[in-house]
Order: structure tokens, then C-alpha cells, then sequence
């Protein structure tokens, strides 16, 4: 059997990060062929829930980067990769020498996603803890109040550009950590970063599906670098047009642009599925 992997944001949403119409009729017509799919993002199950819900999404999904896969059958996560203390110790302290403040992503009983920060210095920091307090299914509370149980999915900040590659650099030696990195929005001199387990890829969240599902060939659709992994797993990966230039280069091939339905237009041919 085939399986369709699809990243979300940039690939399979629109700009307006949304689910097209057309696109919706394309999931339609492979679910009524049977052709399977699910997804791999770095969103997490409850910033993706919304944009999946009526679209057919029934298989193992995975979420922040491959950290934790989520079984819709069992209402579950079946999979998770959570940093070691030691790991967060080393991401605190290379964050805290940069003075960029660090927010800690939680999963705790019940399935609660939290997260947690130091006292925020600034108003980067103050901005980006407002963002996350605003997204449904989290909440926001000050680090003392982290719970000793508490699993740490990954860890993630906003500084300056110079500040962010310094806190690269210096996690760069522990082997058991991936960070991802860019910018956070032109003309801010401002760039993210997200640091998680090294096990937590796409790539081995793609291992997991087939091995689930006994899939005999993966075609997968990514278009940034935490994209690659699964590139890499892939018996078949395509870019659409808009992805960044390393992503471009490892793809299959490249199709449409994401904004313009390109992953849907080019399923329709690959798979015989029907013209609009």
C-alpha cells in the first residue's frame, strides 16, 4: 500500500493556513480510493486538530517534529520522545548565557500540553508569552511552578539573530539534542529556534507508520529543513515551489506553490484522482 505524509504549514495549508476547498475534495477523493495519508508537522495535536477535523485524518499522526505520535484510534499518544534533564539543563544554560529567555513545553497527565519560562526580561519575551498564552489547549505559568513529573516535549525562544546562532553553537556538542532555527519575521532582526531530542524527527516518525501500517511506499510532501528527515525515509518526497533551496535540492521533484493547491493538483495526476 502507499503512504501520503504530508508537513502542513507551507505544504498542504494555504497562506491563510487553512485547508483549501480544492484541496479538501482531493483528501476526499483518496480517502474514497483508499489510498491512505496522515500527516507530520511541527504544530502540535491541538493547533492541528481544527484544520484536520472533518477531512478524514484517521491515521497515526505525528507532532512536533516526530516528539510525540498521536493514534487517533486510541485517543492517545502511542510514541513520544521527551529531553533527558540533562539535555534541558544544557538548552537552559546555553539559552540564559545568550540572555535569551527559554520557554519549556510540557506534556503531563491527562495529556495537558504547558508551558513554562523564567521571569520573562524583556519584551520579546513578553510577546512571545502572550503568543502562546492566546493558543487554545495551552497555558502559560511561570517556571517555579513546573511540576517534577512534568515531561519536557522541547524547548523553544525568540531573540536576536546573533543570539539564536550563539545558542546553536553552543548546544551543537550534546549528541542528543536537534535544533531548528530561522527567521521569525522579516525586518524584526528577530529569529526562533526549537530544540528537541534527536530521536524526535519526521524521519522516524515515517519508520513508525510504515512499520504500523506495513506500508510498502511512502511519498511524502515537505517544504522546510525539519522536513528533510522524512525526505530522507521517503521511498518518494516532492517540494512544492515555495520551500526553501535545500529542501528544493533533495526533493524527488518539485511541484506547484503550496498557496496556489499545488500539492493537491499534482495528487490528482499522480494518483488518477479526477480533474476539478
Amino acid at each position: 500500500m502507499d503512504l501520503i505524509v504530508f508537513d502542513l504549514d507551507g505544504t498542504l495549508l494555504n497562506a491563510s493556513s487553512q485547508i483549501s476547498p480544492y484541496t479538501a475534495e482531493t483528501l476526499t477523493r483518496l480517502s474514497q480510493r483508499g489510498i491512505a495519508y496522515t500527516v507530520a508537522t511541527g504544530r502540535a495535536l491541538h493547533a492541528s486538530r481544527g484544520l484536520l477535523d472533518g477531512h478524514r485524518f484517521r491515521l497515526s499522526q505525528a507532532y512536533k517534529n516526530g516528539v510525540l505520535i498521536w493514534d487517533p484510534g486510541l485517543g492517545d499518544y502511542s510514541h513520544h520522545n521527551f529531553l533527558t534533564l540533562s539535555e534541558i539543563q544544557h538548552v537552559v544554560e546555553a539559552m540564559l548565557h545568550e540572555q535569551v529567555t527559554p520557554f519549556l513545553f510540557t506534556l503531563e497527565s491527562g495529556n495537558q500540553h504547558r508551558v513554562y519560562h523564567p521571569p520573562l526580561g524583556d519584551e520579546v519575551a513578553e510577546r512571545l508569552a502572550e503568543n502562546f498564552d492566546s493558543r487554545p489547549g495551552v497555558d502559560v505559568f511561570p517556571v517555579a511552578q513546573l511540576p517534577p513529573d512534568a515531561e519536557i516535549t522541547n524547548a523553544s525562544a525568540l531573540g536576536a539573530v546573533r543570539s539564536i546562532e550563539a545558542v546553536q553553537q553552543l548546544i551543537g556538542d550534546e549528541p542528543g539534542l536537534v535544533a531548528y532555527s530561522g527567521t521569525a519575521q522579516e525586518d524584526t532582526g528577530l529569529n526562533w529556534i526549537d530544540i528537541h531530542h534527536v530521536d524526535a524527527t519526521k524521519g522516524t516518525a515515517v519508520e513508525v507508520f510504515k512499520d504500523e501500517l506495513g506500508a510498502s511506499r511512502v511519498v511524502c510532501f515537505g517544504d522546510s529543513h525539519n522536513d528533510l528527515s522524512m525526505f530522507a525515509a521517503a521511498d518518494e518526497c516532492y517540494a512544492p515551489s515555495n520551500a526553501k533551496p535545500e529542501v528544493l535540492a533533495a526533493a524527488t521533484a518539485v511541484i506547484g506553490h503550496h498557496d496556489e493547491d499545488g500539492i493537491a493538483r499534482f495528487l490528482r495526476e499522480r494518483f488518477e484522482l479526477g480533474e476539478a
